[in-house]
């Protein structure tokens, strides 16, 4: 030490002497009595026989000794005798996670739910999101479920979820409040379910009277244009609703409300319904038979159904009745008008007027498109004038009463948009709204007591809101 205070002083050889006059007296005194003393201590310390109490890092650590490092020592201590250092390290320090580089990682699923617009198509709506064309195809070929994604219609909701790369992963399809049809991929292919929530069902009544016509009425009382189109449906063997409403015609009709905890979702069947057409009371009660199936009957039993439609299209007018004397206004002269025009607009849908089996869906010069269907033995019907037909409808297909099998046009010898309908009976043409139609079955004879036993509450209480409406009136 007493080396090192003189180095302090004294530069290198080749350099300048340090100028100690510069230092006062009082301060160069105290720092020569400390180093003398220093360096008299250290000398001593060396002379000693005992090197155990040397100066070392051992000796500091020994007289270093606060109570809580000594224990976390021990406990380190302990611990390393059975685990071993890098478990030892692992338990004091929370070390980072290891992420393996080399390990793909999970990819990130995207999740969009779109409504259905007019004009879209399952194409378009995937192409948006990003999904290939051949995913969609292999949503739409997976059985039994993926044909009905062509059935898309706007309102409809798709819920769609698919990986950055366009890969469908998931998809579930909503056409109404209380079905969804779910889609999950499996490998390259799709497996379906379907989901219906059972909604809550509540009964209604509503009751209207006519100024001007069936629809104008059912809307000033609030009923829904799907409940009027059912109505109408139930008594269109009895009634013309285009030509044979009055003023003052009336209807009274129970039927199903539909609620998802308290939101009113749509509307089911109607129960029963009477309509008064010219002081005529028609009466009708929905019935489900043994067999499971629904039809509506009269309150004795007969089938409110015929064999028939009246009219197998929603017109607007007739413009022209069945006359085999009529002038024909393209040619000018008398020829014989085998059917009746109902003129609709362009794309209205044409229904079979009964079960049977097609013989023609061609074209012709004259009749345009046009569809001829077989009923049985002694009927048939003809439909001229067809902008297009329905899928599926060709020769020797099957149909069903009240079946799309093509749409309303202006093809061949038309001055408008109409469809031409004709009703034969053993190769004879009839007027279609004059001729006597065939009934259907009514209710069998050992179905009578259980029809019956459902009937009778129904109209019952059909009749109490009647009454109750009549006291409201004041009748």
């Amino acid at each position: 030490m007493c080396v090192v205070l003189a180095i302090c002083y004294t530069d290198r050889k080749d350099t300048k002497k340090v100028n100690l006059g510069a230092f006062p007296a009082r301060h160069f005194a105290l720092a020569l009595i400390l180093g003398v003393g220093l360096c008299s201590y250290v000398i001593a310390k060396f002379n000693e026989d005992t090197t155990g109490d040397r100066f070392s890092t051992e000796t500091v650590l020994s007289n270093v000794t606060p109570p809580a490092f000594v224990d976390a020592n021990d406990a380190l201590a302990e611990r390393s005798e059975s685990a071993g250092p890098v478990a030892v390290l692992n338990s004091l320090v929370e070390l980072p996670a290891v992420v393996d580089a080399s390990a793909p990682a999970e990819a990130e699923t995207l999740s969009q739910t779109v409504t259905v617009k007019p004009g879209d198509s399952l194409a378009k709506i995937f192409k948006k999101l990003g999904v290939s064309a051949r995913e969609v195809q292999r949503l739409i070929d997976s059985k039994p479920y993926g044909p009905r994604m062509k059935e898309i219609f706007p309102g409809h909701e798709l819920t769609v979820s698919h990986s950055p790369d366009g890969a469908l992963v998931k998809v579930a399809y909503s056409p109404g409040p209380i079905q969804t049809i779910e889609f999950t991929r499996v490998g390259d292919q799709f497996t379906g379910h379907e989901l219906i929530e059972e909604p809550d069902r509540a009964v209604a009544y509503k009751q209207g009277v006519i100024d001007h016509s069936l629809f104008v009425a059912s809307q000033r009382v609030g009923l829904d244009d799907r409940v009027t189109m059912r109505l109408a449906q139930i008594f269109q063997w009895d009634v013309d609703f285009v030509l044979d409403i009055r003023t003052g015609d009336q209807f009274h009709v129970l039927f199903e409300e539909l609620y998802l905890g308290d939101e009113l979702i749509g509307y089911g069947e109607i129960l029963a319904a009477e309509f008064v057409n010219q002081d005529d009371i028609y009466r009708a009660i929905r019935y489900t038979d043994a067999n499971g199936r629904s039809d509506y009957y009269t309150p004795t039993g007969r089938n409110m159904r015929k064999a028939f439609l009246r009219a197998p299209v929603e017109f607007s007018r007739i413009s022209s009745q069945f006359n085999l004397k009529r002038n024909h206004p393209l040619h000018k002269k008398t020829m014989p008008h085998r059917g009746i025009d109902y003129v609709a607009p362009t794309g209205t849908p044409i229904l079979a007027s009964g079960d049977g089996k097609v013989v023609t869906a061609s074209q012709t010069s004259a009749n345009g498109n046009y569809v001829v269907i077989q009923h049985g033995e002694q009927f048939m019907t003809k439909y001229l004038h067809l902008s297009k037909f329905a899928r599926g409808v060709k020769r020797n297909a099957k149909v069903r009463q009240g079946q799309v099998i093509g749409y309303v046009g202006a093809t061949g010898w038309a001055t408008g948009a109409h469809l031409h309908y004709e009703f034969l009976v053993n190769g004879v043409h009839h007027n279609p709204r004059t001729v006597k139609l065939p009934a259907v079955e009514p209710i069998a004879a050992t179905e009578k007591p259980r029809f019956q036993q459902q009937a009778e509450p129904l109209f019952t209480l059909l009749d109490a809101h009647k009454q109750q409406h009549l006291l409201a009136v004041g009748h």
